[in-house]
């Protein structure tokens, strides 16, 4: 069995072809050793990492109801003016609770709650604090707000990467003078961290393993950006890719497997089973592809 370490993407629900990727690795005997992730990789991360197989994970999957995340205020459905306030004042139209229980559920099926009931280093989720203007690494970045890492929730970070602006209401984490920090998505800051595990002369305990929802490096088109609110959304989708643009280079591209979803939008909760289903084949074939040609 060949052991790895991987890095998952952020992308939403499009993460959802992770879950193909993942049953063709299971299949060609590649065991995952350490993990991380950003944003809905970080959820794919803490499900590896609570040793939930593919099927398991595609029947978690595929049966969810995803609409059941979108908690709303329940005012706001009834005055749905009060959306638009709740956005303002709350900074999310969803409050992400549910998402969070549901996360927390899962992963206590599997005997997981806290990053105590894991090997110490084998899960690192990406989160950005807004107030500190930082992006933070869970749970090594936990004891500057004087956290205890061992006591914290999985799920609580899981839910912290997986924070879309606007969407999702950001969570504050309060430290330990008092002060609250605004924790929102990893993305904003670092949608790929593969710089947790590859760095310049850093030697790699053994292969690296990334896995990114986009087409090959140097094939993304070129945006149009035929107004202020395109050229805005692509201001910040080229800061927060930034970073991570440092790190994945043509000489990384190697071991990285390229999962071209361009139909689905990141937040299109409402799928069918068909969807969800050619999301997981496309997962599948591409890691096939990959490992066709991949040395290590």
């Amino acid at each position: 069995m060949t052991q790895v370490d991987a890095v998952f993407a952020g992308g939403g629900i499009k993460a959802m072809a992770f879950v193909g990727a993942l049953g063709t690795l299971e299949q060609k005997g590649i065991h995952i050793n350490r993990v991380a992730g950003t944003s809905a990789g970080a959820l794919t991360a803490a499900f590896v990492k609570a040793n939930y197989t593919n099927d398991e994970m595609y029947q978690l999957f595929t049966q969810l109801d995803m609409n059941q995340f979108l908690d709303q205020n329940p005012f706001s459905t009834v005055f749905p003016f009060l959306r638009w306030i709740q956005l303002y004042k709350r900074m999310g139209l969803y409050k992400g609770k549910v998402f969070e229980d549901w996360v927390a559920s899962a992963l206590y099926e599997k005997g997981i709650r806290t990053f105590g009931d894991l090997p110490s280093g084998t899960l690192k989720l990406v989160a950005s604090d807004l107030t500190n203007g930082r992006f933070i690494v869970l749970p090594d970045d936990l004891p500057r707000y004087g956290i205890d890492p061992v006591t914290f929730s999985i799920a609580k970070a899981v839910r912290m990467s997986c924070s879309l602006p606007f969407f999702f209401e950001p969570v504050k984490l309060k430290g330990e003078d008092g002060k609250e920090s605004l924790i929102v998505d990893g993305g904003v800051l670092s949608n790929f961290p593969l710089w947790l595990f590859v760095r310049k002369g850093m030697k790699a305990e053994r292969p690296v393993l990334g896995m990114k929802l986009s087409p090959e490096f140097d094939q993304s088109p070129p945006k149009e950006i035929p107004n202020g609110l395109s050229m805005l959304t692509s201001m910040f989708d080229t800061m927060r890719k930034a970073h991570d643009q440092r790190y994945v280079s043509k000489f990384h591209a190697k071991d990285i497997i390229f999962i071209p979803v361009n139909e689905i939008t990141a937040t299109q909760f409402k799928m069918s089973d068909e969807e969800k289903d050619r999301l997981i084949q496309l997962g599948a074939e591409s890691t096939r592809k990959f490992l066709a040609k991949w040395s290590y």
